[in-house]
């Protein structure tokens, strides 16, 4: 039972990166209508400042939490600025080649300067150690992981569903011409929401760091399971992120105990029952 609880706990660590790297991810298709290929880049650029912060100025994780979203959701707004903003209104093609080039590009610009191998990153002192359950042995940092991640999550989707600037986010994609009338500068609000969305990956990747090492490839290990994720929820749908990749996180997990062989393509099986059922994803809506 203790390695059926280990595996759960392991599933619930990737559901929560899963759950956050899909839900900026959706943040983005959703509000801007881009197919974002370079999240997988920019969530190891996330981990990388991290590094850098820590290494060149003596910054710690704490910092580096507050830190590396704002940095790598700057960049991601510059990108936005000079490259993405010609491809509004054309097909999603276009938007998914031009991420997926930059991926390449910023992926080998580190993989040419810190090689393949993976850079250790201390866990902080505070969360350091475990707590005994009785039925298992919980390391505080993995848990401080799900629970950190979860209430970000939370926050993200009440910011956009439930206040007037996420009124205001969801117009502006909807109906920009109106929005404009009501004196919003549209294109800066789209140009905020990439950073937003961009923010969560680096984020993902800072809570990464001290768990799988700070690597140029580490996220392009992820980021087909994490466009799995959020085709299974729904492409847009940010509770439906949410929920899909804590559930797949645990899933994979339970797969890894009962049959092992499985865990690798037990996501994109699951992917693909679920658009046979439903095309638009668990909770996505028919355009």
């Amino acid at each position: 039972m203790q390695a059926l609880y280990a595996q759960l706990l392991v599933g619930l660590i990737n559901g929560s990166f899963y759950a956050l790297l899909s839900l900026g991810l959706a943040v983005i298709f959703g509000m801007l209508n881009i197919i974002n290929f370079a999240h997988g880049a920019l969530y190891m650029m996330g981990a990388f400042v991290a590094y850098f912060l820590l290494s060149l100025f003596g910054l710690n994780y704490w910092w580096a939490l507050f830190i590396a979203p704002i940095v790598v959701g700057i960049f991601g707004m510059i990108l936005e600025r000079t490259l993405l903003q010609w491809l509004a209104g054309l097909d999603h093609l276009y938007g998914l080649l031009l991420t997926f080039g930059i991926a390449l590009i910023v992926q080998g610009i580190f993989q040419n300067y810190f090689g393949s191998s993976g850079l250790p990153y201390a866990i902080p002192d505070q969360l350091r150690g475990g707590m005994n359950l009785g039925f298992m042995f919980l390391p505080v940092y993995r848990g401080w992981v799900v629970v950190f991640s979860l209430v970000v999550c939370l926050a993200t989707w009440f910011l956009i569903e439930r206040t007037r600037l996420g009124a205001y986010l969801r117009a502006a994609t909807e109906n920009p011409t109106l929005v404009r009338a009501f004196g919003i500068n549209v294109p800066r609000m789209i140009t905020l929401t990439y950073g937003l969305g961009v923010g969560l990956a680096a984020l993902a990747g800072v809570l990464s760091a001290p768990i799988n090492q700070v690597r140029p490839l580490m996220g392009a290990d992820l980021i087909i399971v994490v466009f799995a994720v959020v085709v299974i929820g729904g492409m847009g749908s940010i509770m439906g992120s949410i929920i899909t990749g804590f559930a797949l996180g645990v899933i994979e997990g339970l797969t890894k105990y009962f049959y092992p062989e499985a865990s690798n393509t037990v996501v994109f099986v699951l992917m693909v029952l679920v658009l046979l059922v439903k095309p638009t994803g668990l909770t996505g809506r028919a355009a």
